[in-house]
């Protein structure tokens, strides 16, 4: 069962509204322009919704225009105020000079001020009106600037936070400018009494899929007496104002709506929303510690809740209630389709950390006691598997014993973690300060002493986070004594377990630059290198022009101390590859075989090695390793979907499925039903520790990576493939698309 807490997005619609919609289609289908009765009929079912939604909005003698949307609502009122402006100016009346509209508005807003702005020539400033922490407009601003505003654009209520705007004090703070008013009332309808007629508010645009009725179906409000400029000229549809067939289907579902806000049966009263709101931010609150809200509730929507959770971005907490089936958002759904840092909080002045990490979840009047329960019951199984994965609480516990090689990633810069269960003893490799406090929490819950915390070198683009991370866990730190890259002192070899971590002097990106060699005895399982790796491939080589043989001399040095299944584990990775091997970097850089020449030999790359003596020289070479980075784009794994997905497992029941998803999401969902299949849950997180073990695989063995949407499944698959695994792909469109999910593969059947 899934549970929507997207309602600021859009809606599901109301079985009335469906039926209503249907019977508009299949019955009621006339144009309403027709004289004839199936014309009519449809024309008296348009004037029934106009005059319902006249008296729910207040409206009184002002105009609703049947509109698209709340875009196309917007459009026309900024037109409309915008072009009556230059009538007033090209009458020698004074219009004033800015086009204000509130910092927190929908991006449509400032869109629209500037499009029509600039079409019409009027050359206004167009400025926003700050708002304050609590997300409201800051009055006094307005009331100064007010007498030099042309337009002035509010929202009822802001479709991120919920923040429910003081209308009154905003017409107060207009006073006696002339200033036309646009109050975007999307957010409003069916939560605020509007009352439009009471307020000097000339234009209110509405939009139906925010409650209940279908996507294309919409309203706007226009004051009477307010100048309307149609944005779509024709048939002369709506007097005129807004040509074009009406959507019936769509106004008959938006009037079944209204109807059933109408008789006060459908939709929750403001106190029950509210109780409901109390109930799920309570239970945020026990299953995430140190959740912070982002707006205050007092001045909110009883249906909207916008939080951040500290140490856990957006991106995890949105997979995370995902996996649990229940669905809410980064912030906005309309403004970008991955979540970024909110324009809305930071227009707040909130902290930098919540205005990346924040989420929205909102539900609609329509909501009962049973989807609340649910809800409920969700959020807290979502916080009891972070829990269980140490993402959460400081408690030292068992968990999951952490996997040996673990990779995180900011922004392209990649933090290790190599870890070995048996001695609970771990190395941190190129720390980064994001990380520090998840870290300094994972390993305090998973109780494991702290071997080292390495720098591959002196880092030029941000400091160092190392000393910070020992200082936070003086009690974990075996060697308190450490040189300038972490590495303890008196000591050559660090032990984890069974296997063994040696330095190696890379100089070239810098003069310290080190790799780190984790193996047994002389043979190197994988090489953390740090920057100093290949052209166009991991990392950077932004190398010194005066030492154009840096980069080939410690590639030679780093070739001489591999075998040739050695892994390279870079410092950055930009391009999501993980891992390489000087095979793969010498097979895709032929340059590179002429900086290796006879450590090529040693490696089996003689290929390599004659395709760069066939027609690159060392010249070339240095140009390149001095110069921009280069990269050659790796091969799209090839999808299956759910019918390719069972065709082969057909014709190949070796196939091997992974599960990239993280710990806390594959504990909280169901997999598809595929019978007796090997499954793997390799994280994507930890996907280098695993890479020797699939390329050890025969070469036709299938390697079919999923997770919930597509993405982290391709990368593994690129991943792969580009080491040499061709038969490697990728779940088109992840779980999310697969045609049902129901209770099947049991954890057990993991191998």
């Amino acid at each position: 069962m899934e549970i929507y807490l997207d309602a600021n997005a859009t809606t599901p619609v109301l079985p009335q509204a469906r039926a209503a919609a249907l019977a508009a289609m299949s019955e009621d289908f006339g144009n309403p322009s027709s004289i004839h009765s199936t014309g009519l009929k449809a024309r008296a079912l348009m004037d029934a919704v106009r005059a319902r939604a006249q008296r729910l909005l207040g409206a009184g003698a002002g105009q609703l225009l049947f509109t698209s949307g709340a875009t196309e609502g917007i459009q026309t009122a900024v037109l409309s105020a915008l072009r009556a402006l230059r009538a007033r100016r090209d009458a020698g009346e004074s219009i004033g000079s800015l086009l204000l509209y509130g910092a927190t508005e929908h991006k449509a807003v400032p869109e629209a001020l500037k499009h029509w702005n600039e079409l019409l020539g009027l050359g206004l400033e167009v400025r926003a009106i700050p708002v304050g922490r609590d997300g409201r407009h800051d009055l006094a601003w307005l009331a100064l600037q007010a007498p030099r505003a042309g337009l002035v654009c509010t929202m009822a209520a802001n479709n991120e936070t919920g923040v429910v705007s003081d209308l009154d004090g905003i017409e107060q703070a207009l006073g006696a400018s002339r200033t036309f008013w646009m109050v975007d009332g999307v957010q409003g309808l069916g939560k605020l009494e509007m009352r439009l007629a009471s307020r000097r508010i000339d234009y209110a645009p509405f939009s139906g899929h925010k409650l209940y009725a279908p996507k294309g179906i919409g309203l706007l409000y226009v004051r009477e007496g307010a100048p309307v400029t149609p944005l779509l000229a024709g048939g002369g549809q709506e007097g005129a104002l807004r040509s074009g067939t009406e959507n019936m289907s769509g106004i008959a579902a938006l009037g079944a709506v209204l109807a059933a806000l109408e008789d006060g049966q459908t939709f929750r009263d403001t106190a029950t929303l509210a109780r409901y709101r109390d109930r799920l931010a309570e239970t945020l609150q026990a299953a995430f510690p140190g959740l912070v809200f982002n707006a205050p509730l007092d001045f909110s929507l009883p249906t909207t809740l916008n939080f951040a959770v500290p140490g856990l971005s957006s991106k995890l907490l949105l997979d995370l209630f995902d996996a649990a089936d229940v669905r809410v958002s980064g912030g906005s759904a309309c403004s970008a389709a991955k979540a970024q840092p909110s324009f809305v909080l930071q227009a707040m002045g909130l902290p930098e950390w919540q205005t990346a990490a924040a989420v929205r979840l909102s539900f609609g009047p329509a909501a009962d006691e049973q989807l609340i329960a649910e809800a409920c019951a969700r959020i807290r199984a979502c916080g009891e598997s972070l829990r269980e994965s140490c993402l959460t609480g400081t408690v030292a516990q068992e968990g999951t014993p952490l996997t040996p090689i673990t990779r995180y990633v900011v922004d392209g810069a990649c933090c290790w973690l190599l870890a070995d269960p048996a001695s609970r003893t771990a190395i941190v490799i190129d720390p980064l300060p994001e990380l520090n406090e998840r870290l300094e929490r994972l390993l305090r819950c998973q109780d494991y002493r702290l071997l080292a915390v390495l720098d591959t070198h002196s880092h030029g683009d941000h400091a160092s986070s190392g000393q910070a991370l020992r200082e936070a866990l003086p009690d974990r730190l075996l060697h308190a004594e450490v040189d300038a890259l972490g590495w303890p002192l008196g000591i050559d070899t660090l032990h984890l377990g069974n296997q063994t971590l040696r330095r190696l002097a890379l100089p070239g990106h810098t003069a310290d630059s080190t790799a780190y060699l984790l193996g047994q005895g002389t043979q190197v399982r994988v090489a953390f290198v740090g920057d100093t790796v290949m052209p166009g491939a991991l990392g950077r080589t932004d190398f010194p022009v005066s030492e154009p043989l840096a980069l080939r001399d410690s590639l030679r040095r780093l070739a001489d101390a591999l075998q040739p299944g050695s892994l390279l584990a870079p410092g950055h990775d930009y391009e999501n590859r993980f891992a390489t091997t000087l095979g793969t970097e010498a097979a895709h850089q032929p340059l590179l075989a002429g900086a290796l020449n006879g450590s090529l030999d040693a490696l089996g790359l003689a290929s390599a090695k004659a395709e760069f003596e066939r027609g690159l020289g060392l010249t070339e070479y240095q140009t390149m390793a001095c110069g921009a980075r280069v990269c050659s784009g790796p091969e799209a794994a090839p999808e299956l979907d759910a019918r390719g997905l069972r065709q082969l497992l057909r014709q190949h029941p070796e196939a091997l499925l992974v599960d990239v998803r993280e710990p806390y999401e594959q504990r909280l969902s169901l997999l598809p039903e595929l019978g007796e299949v090997r499954l793997q849950a390799v994280p994507l997180s930890v996907l280098v520790d695993q890479l020797p073990q699939w390329l050890a695989l025969p070469a036709e063995t299938p390697v079919v990576f999923f997770c919930r949407s597509g993405n982290r499944s391709e990368q593994a698959a690129r991943a792969l493939r580009r080491l040499g695994h061709e038969a490697a792909y990728t779940l088109a469109g992840g779980l999310a698309l697969w045609p049902q999910c129901e209770p099947g593969l049991e954890a057990a059947l993991y191998v």
